[in-house]
């Protein structure tokens, strides 16, 4: 009895194609938090605040809005990628349009307070923690 193998490497490729059809769907970015994984963020806590640091490489100022809201920071905004007159589109991977991403910290932040900078296409979020959040001492009578 003659036993029939599958050839491995057409197992591998089927994987991929998979993969790729899988990566390049809208399925990754729809979760509640994001229109995608654009742009990249990192929060971290300083003391008693937290501080966000985004990555908005070729975008202008006045094309970011941010909104700061009880534990909630939203970054949304459009980035355009231009090419020059007559150019043909080869290969595209960066991308371009609207982004949205909404994050949750643990604690309250004090929206009056927040102060923002951004340079050479760096944003960082300077988030104080609310006074009504930070835990007091109590004396005992």
């Amino acid at each position: 009895m003659a036993l029939l193998f599958s050839d491995p490497f057409e197992r591998l490729f089927h994987l991929q194609r998979n993969l790729d059809a899988f990566r390049s769907s809208d399925w990754l970015g729809r979760g509640i938090s994001s229109g995608g994984a654009f742009p990249p963020i990192n929060v971290f806590g300083q003391g008693d605040d937290f501080v966000a640091i985004a990555e908005l490489p070729g975008i202008r100022r006045e094309d970011v809005d941010i909104k700061v809201k009880g534990r909630q920071i939203r970054i949304s905004g459009n980035k355009a990628v231009s090419y020059g007159e007559g150019a043909s589109l080869h290969r595209r991977e960066r991308r371009s349009g609207h982004f949205d991403r909404t994050l949750s910290i643990p604690v309250e932040i004090d929206s009056d307070r927040v102060k923002a900078e951004y340079r050479n296409g760096v944003l960082a979020l300077f988030l104080p923690r609310a006074e009504r959040d930070k835990p007091r001492s109590i004396a005992i009578d």
